[in-house]
């Protein structure tokens, strides 16, 4: 185990104990969480639906609303608006969890967030026909539009399912709080199996542990400060090191140093190797003490014989546990 972990480390990735490579290597479902695991959480604004008002004074109300945030889909709003943010226009800030933002912007109500905000306030919305994160936008108590985020696929993701797969990976699932529309596009392209969306961060544990079989292990991958419950929860946590949060970092088991999520299927096959490695010494070194046990009770062996099985037997099983350092 200590030189899986090793052979881990030299590949980028930190595994926190030899019990959670264990759990690895019987591992056959792996859950992701999408913002920032499976795309790049870059967003872009890439439209403006619906607007009752100037385009750039609908950007403007959401940029200042969403100032106080410093959620990826935030700043995306502040990129657009293109211009400092005076925050000393906005006052009463509230962030509802998985619905949005809450604030006075001069002195004028305004709500940024998704379709659950709207319905929360009792606003009528309009529908985005577009696939992407819609930011659904109402001033003085009043619909005025919605903003449309689009986020990146990680140009490797798909290649890590395949890779998952080929690793002998069961089943994939997706967890989102986006609409079903965008979760189910991104599923599709990916290749993954499963796919729940419109989740608030608590939901995502619930979902994690009713659709998580009693027998089977189930890893969960994130890097977001409210993935760090599901993290905790599931049988092995996996958390990005580079862009993710330091509570998800702290929570998980497994952190994979640079993000590259195709590494995910490296740990796989590196813990199914060690635990391999584990078996063969285990049965080698009980295998030769009981063939010298037996010879020797007929008076056949003699203490060379036991010196090679203790002694030998500890030296031939530490140098086969140093294959587990070459994670090829």
């Amino acid at each position: 185990f200590f030189a899986g972990i090793g052979g881990a480390s030299r590949e980028g990735i930190l595994v926190k104990g030899s019990n959670y490579l264990e759990t690895l290597a019987q591992t056959r479902y792996v859950v992701f969480d999408k913002t920032g695991t499976m795309t790049q959480g870059v967003f872009e604004v890439s439209g403006v639906h619906h607007n009752e008002m100037e385009e750039a004074r609908l950007l403007e109300y959401a940029a200042l609303a969403e100032s106080a945030s410093s959620h990826p889909i935030s700043k995306s709003l502040q990129k657009a608006y293109g211009k400092a943010i005076d925050r000393s226009r906005v006052t009463d800030i509230e962030e509802i969890s998985g619905n949005g933002v809450t604030a006075k912007v001069d002195g004028i109500p305004v709500a940024a967030g998704n379709a659950k905000l709207m319905e929360r306030l009792g606003i009528p919305y309009k529908e985005c026909h577009h696939v992407g994160t819609v930011v659904h936008m109402a001033v003085n108590g009043a619909y005025a539009g919605h903003i449309l985020i689009s986020d990146l696929l990680k140009p490797n993701a798909k290649e890590a399912i395949t890779s998952l797969k080929h690793a002998g990976i069961e089943k994939t699932v997706m967890l989102t709080g986006d609409s079903k529309k965008v979760a189910d596009q991104v599923a599709k392209e990916l290749g993954i199996g499963e796919v729940y969306s419109e989740l608030l961060p608590a939901d995502k544990v619930e979902q994690l542990i009713q659709n998580k079989p009693e027998k089977e292990k189930l890893a969960f991958v994130g890097d977001g400060i409210n993935d760090a419950p599901v993290l905790s929860r599931a049988d092995i946590g996996i958390a990005m090191g580079a862009m993710g949060s330091d509570a998800a970092i702290e929570a998980a088991d497994v952190v994979l140093m640079d993000d590259d999520i195709r590494k995910i299927a490296s740990i796989v096959r590196i813990s199914r190797k060690t635990l391999g490695i584990v078996k063969q010494n285990i049965v080698f070194a009980l295998a030769v003490k009981a063939i010298v046990l037996v010879l020797g009770a007929f008076g056949v062996a003699n203490m060379w014989e036991a010196v090679f099985a203790d002694v030998g037997v500890s030296v031939i099983a530490i140098l086969n546990s140093m294959r587990a350092l070459k994670t090829e």
